[in-house]
């Protein structure tokens, strides 16, 4: 059967390539009309006082929703781009175009799935049929092999039964051409109420995010054929300092601009032509970590979000805001902290090693309800990811997946690993950048004779520390 007109719901999958429910509705239907949300439940302010979409991450699906357009645009078609509540919204559209279907991907947690479900129910009772798509993981769901219900909870096993008996999907090519009739498509909606400014260019940042199809695929060449970085990708990725310690995919991916199936090709055919080493192999093992995450979102529903996490333990978390805001700021007195939550407010982004750490400080040394941290990186970082985030959050503060007890890391040996010289400190908190070596790490064991010399005042120029941080 083929359809007159359908809908093809873009959500996070803001790219041509590799895009199953795209695709499906070009080999089903006559003509498209793609069709983009602006969500305000998206943008609402949480209850600790900050946006639930911050704007580091706000401008960059601003910019991926543009770069979406501009590409639909090259093929002949366009992108309707709504402003409001999709169930409310799109079934008004079905019935103003006389459209027959509607497509798009499928989510895994529990608003997204809501969302899904009340739009399913609106379709139904005008007659509309919605088809959904799975496409956001590098292994297919139907390609498992188990029951999500049976999903191993301890990633080593997941990934070692994925890769024996699962295979990687090939990716779909981007269409030529994409037939969409001729309607008013507008312009792009007002988002000024939702609080959405124009953020400050950072000259600190690591490199400019801008996102988009166009920019990911530019990243992934840069990454692996420009530079060359691949091949030792395993050796640099804890890095802190610098746009190629890691690849920095996770934005695009994130928010589907990149598929990771499109990565996994690009590995196997950099393997071919240029080299395969263990670094090659990490790549597709931090996809198959995504995966794990979404996957076990998906058995666990709700529970990811709860204090109890997925091992129902008992809430003894502490939850006094101010220790939280010290947190948040960057003004916890522990530069190795501090220089970490700095960058991520300045810029949207900060290093896998950074977030291990102050995840740790937040739920080990601080003792606070750790989905305030969950919120609050959910706000701030342009890679918020839902499954990957709370996935990791809960791992840190003990309630998740981790089969060790206690997943504690020592910052002052954490801060000798990986910024031994103080580099990242200075990048960040120039008011002790007049400290030599690895002593900028730990100010507080300065005598008061070299804290003047180097004109700090602890508790005026920098905090004082939060807590007594163990020695290594």
């Amino acid at each position: 059967m083929k359809y007159k007109r359908t809908l093809v719901w873009f959500r996070n999958d803001l790219r041509l390539h590799d895009n199953v429910a795209l695709f499906s509705a070009i080999e089903k239907s006559e003509e498209i009309i793609p069709v983009y949300c602006f969500d305000p439940r998206q943008f609402r302010i949480l209850d600790l006082g900050f946006p639930k979409t911050g704007s580091h991450q706000s401008e960059f699906l601003i910019q991926a929703v543009d770069n979406l357009r501009k590409n639909l645009q090259e093929l002949g078609s366009n992108l309707l781009i709504l402003n409001g509540r999709p169930e409310d919204l799109i079934p008004e559209i079905t019935k103003e175009y006389q459209i027959d279907a509607v497509y798009f991907s499928e989510e895994v947690t529990s608003e997204e799935i809501a969302v899904e479900k009340a739009l399913e129910s609106s379709l139904w009772k005008i007659g509309i049929e919605a088809i959904t798509f799975w496409q956001s993981t590098l292994f297919h769901l139907d390609d498992l092999p188990f029951p999500i219900n049976q999903t191993p909870e301890v990633f080593t096993q997941f990934r070692k039964e994925c890769e024996k008996f699962s295979e990687v999907r090939k990716p779909l090519s981007a269409p030529e051409v994409v037939n969409s009739p001729k309607i008013n498509w507008g312009d792009f909606p007002d988002l000024s109420s939702y609080g959405i400014g124009k953020v400050p260019v950072s000259l600190r940042a690591v490199m400019e995010f801008k996102g988009g199809e166009d920019a990911g695929m530019a990243r992934i060449d840069s990454y692996f054929w420009e530079k060359d970085c691949l091949k030792t990708y395993k050796e640099t990725r804890n890095g802190l300092l610098g746009a190629d310690y890691s690849s920095k995919f996770s934005p695009w991916l994130a928010l589907g601009c990149i598929s990771p199936r499109f990565i996994f090709e690009e590995v196997k055919k950099y393997e071919s032509e240029r080299k395969k080493n263990q670094s090659t192999y990490w790549m597709i093992f931090e996809l198959i970590w995504r995966d794990y995450f979404r996957f076990i979102a998906k058995k666990h529903g709700r529970k990811i979000f709860l204090v109890s996490g997925i091992k129902d333990n008992v809430d003894n978390w502490v939850r006094n805001e101010q220790l939280f805001w010290k947190w948040a700021e960057g003004k916890t007195g522990i530069p190795f902290i501090d220089a970490n939550m700095r960058e991520l407010n300045e810029t949207g982004f900060m290093s896998n090693r950074g977030r291990q750490n102050v995840a740790s400080f937040l739920v080990n040394d601080l003792n606070i309800d750790w989905r305030w941290g969950a919120a609050y990186f959910e706000s701030q970082l342009i890679d918020y990811d839902v499954c990957s985030n709370w996935g990791n959050w809960m791992y840190v503060a003990g309630v998740g997946n981790d089969p060790r007890e206690n997943r504690y890391f020592n910052i002052l040996k954490q801060a000798n690993n990986y910024d031994r010289k103080g580099d990242y400190i200075r990048q960040w908190i120039p008011e002790l950048q007049a400290i030599p070596g690895y002593d900028i790490h730990q100010p507080f064991e300065l005598s008061t004779k070299q804290l003047k010399e180097y004109k700090i005042s602890l508790g005026g120029t920098y905090p004082h520390p939060m807590v007594k941080i163990p020695k290594f």
